[in-house]
């Protein structure tokens, strides 16, 4: 009974403090639960403004925006940073053929929700695009340093989860970065080559960011953010390393895949 009063008062005081204590060493050992949680609630309400739809735009079109993935706000407030892959093969030529454009779900009035947009850079190699938007600028996302996310941080992936099918407000996954590794890159068979595999096979293999948060088709494009800073630290991405949308719907593995920020500030820089 070592370092126990033998006072049966002090005694008494003595396991009150300890009953007082013990939660907070408890706290304490697990991290920063407490301010992490209030963080991300912050996060998500900074970051909702600067998360956008990306697809097309045509008058003729019922409905008249064709949804294609997520994306997000960059640079000076009239950049768009996305996935290329969520860009149509063909980009619309403009006038009666359409044009690019991006939903603004949070702006203030109907007028400034709807932009029209075109290509200023892509990056195949990362299946990276660039946009920039017309309009009144947009409250831009900060991107973080080039330095690799750590492994065990916590994130939040905000998009558009199956699209305009659960409506054009931003949802947010939270998750940590599973592990960082190289992409794997297609084997070297004539029947598994495409434009995308061929582009990969040229630039050499590049790490990318595991997730253990589920991504679905829509929330390509949407940025991975800090839970604590809201800063942005990669970019989510299916189809450099995931099958099809079918599959990803019918049988989420509850793993996603990113890209990470160093990609996108080099397409942004000067811009």
């Amino acid at each position: 009974m070592t370092g126990v009063p033998r006072d049966p008062n002090r005694l008494h005081l003595h396991l009150q403090l300890r009953a007082l204590l013990l939660p907070l060493v408890f706290v304490g050992l697990l991290g920063r639960a407490g301010p992490v949680l209030a963080g991300l609630e912050e996060v998500i309400v900074a970051a909702k403004p600067s998360v956008v739809a990306v697809g097309t735009f045509k008058e003729t079109d019922n409905p008249r925006f064709g949804f294609r993935g997520s994306g997000f706000i960059a640079g000076a407030g009239n950049l768009v940073v996305t996935n290329a892959h969520v860009l149509p093969d063909v980009l619309p030529a403009g006038g009666s053929a359409g044009t690019l454009a991006v939903f603004v779900p949070t702006a203030s009035s109907e007028a400034d929700k709807l932009r029209r947009a075109t290509l200023v850079a892509i990056d195949r190699a990362h299946d990276l695009a660039l946009l920039r938007v017309e309009g009144p600028p947009l409250p831009p996302l900060t991107l973080a340093a080039d330095a690799p996310a750590r492994e065990g941080m916590a994130i939040a992936i905000m998009g558009f989860p199956i699209g305009g099918a659960l409506g054009f407000t931003p949802v947010t996954h939270r998750g940590i970065v599973a592990s960082v590794t190289a992409i794997v890159l297609p084997a070297a068979v004539a029947g598994n080559l495409n434009a995308q595999a061929i582009r990969q096979l040229r630039s050499g293999s590049f790490d990318i960011y595991q997730l253990d948060a589920t991504a679905y088709p829509g929330n390509s494009g949407g940025p991975v953010l800090d839970a604590e800073t809201g800063q942005v630290v990669a970019v989510i991405n299916m189809v450099l390393v995931r099958g099809s949308k079918e599959s990803a719907i019918t049988h989420p593995s509850g793993i996603s895949y990113a890209i990470p920020v160093r990609f996108v500030a080099e397409l942004v820089k000067d811009r």
